[in-house]
């Protein structure tokens, strides 16, 4: 039965907790109305919806593919909730963000996983290092895993810097299939030198890439997020770009393959 992405839930912030400082873009730990904790992704951030884009379509992609990520919401903001925060700066994001956000489930507890501690199972680590290829996300280095372990499960966050294509659009089949874009970051990837399975991993997941699985995901991104994006004449055919670039991608397995098996092998030597 092939993965259908959910209707996103809409929730309402409530509260602000506190400024999560480990990301440039000033995530905020908030309160919403069903009582529960979430780590909130402003859209009024340094690169504004584009970095919620990608957190929605890489996050639902990896939970259609059976990777582990934290639940995602929509989250609406009210510009008044800027009053009790008494740090400028934050203030005025909160203000810049007034309306429809992106927020994840927070996981309390949560510890930074560390792959030299546990090394993990080639599998795993094959399917997050394909993954991560696939939907061009640059930011999962040893320096910055964004995998956490909770409950004893290795869970994936932080996406925003997925689908780096969105922030100087072009032809998205060029873009999608440009061997300089195959496997940006992956050299660096933090999993990298446990990722035996490369070949396996693309045999299971691809087919889990359906173009309707796409389309679903895609179809759940608010018009907002999408509005007045110069590239293109309005929301729909910026929506369509996007389905265009995960055509193509998924197109340009071969090549991408064939660069992520010769990175790998590289990685394996310096282990």
């Amino acid at each position: 039965m092939p993965a259908k992405c959910p209707m996103p839930e809409l929730r309402t912030a409530t509260r602000y907790v506190t400024p999560l400082r480990e990301g440039g873009s000033l995530p905020a730990l908030v309160e919403a109305d069903d009582l529960g904790l979430y780590v909130l992704k402003f859209r009024g951030a340094g690169q504004g919806p584009k970095a919620l884009i990608a957190e929605w379509v890489a996050g639902e992609l990896a939970r259609a593919l059976g990777l582990v990520v934290p639940r995602i919401v929509l989250m609406q903001l009210d510009a008044e909730l800027a009053r009790t925060e008494p740090d400028a700066e934050i203030q005025d994001l909160v203000r810049a963000s007034a309306g429809l956000n992106l927020a994840l489930d927070f996981l309390p507890g949560a510890v930074t996983f560390d792959p030299l501690l546990h090394p993990p199972a080639p599998a795993l680590a094959s399917a997050l290092v394909w993954f991560d290829a696939f939907v061009g996300n640059v930011d999962r280095t040893p320096r910055n895993s964004n995998l956490l372990v909770w409950h004893g499960r290795v869970w994936l966050i932080d996406h925003g810097a997925a689908l780096t294509f969105h922030h100087q659009w072009g032809d998205p089949v060029q873009q999608a299939q440009r061997p300089s874009s195959l496997i940006a970051g992956a050299r660096d990837h933090v999993l990298l030198p446990w990722a035996q399975e490369i070949a396996a991993a693309d045999a299971s997941l691809a087919p889990l890439l359906t173009p309707a699985l796409v389309h679903d995901v895609l179809a759940q991104l608010p018009d907002s997020w999408l509005a007045g994006e110069p590239a293109f004449a309005g929301v729909a055919e910026h929506r369509a770009a996007y389905e265009a670039w995960f055509g193509a991608r998924l197109a340009a397995r071969e090549p991408l393959m064939r660069q992520l098996q010769e990175a790998q092998r590289a990685a394996t030597q310096h282990v």
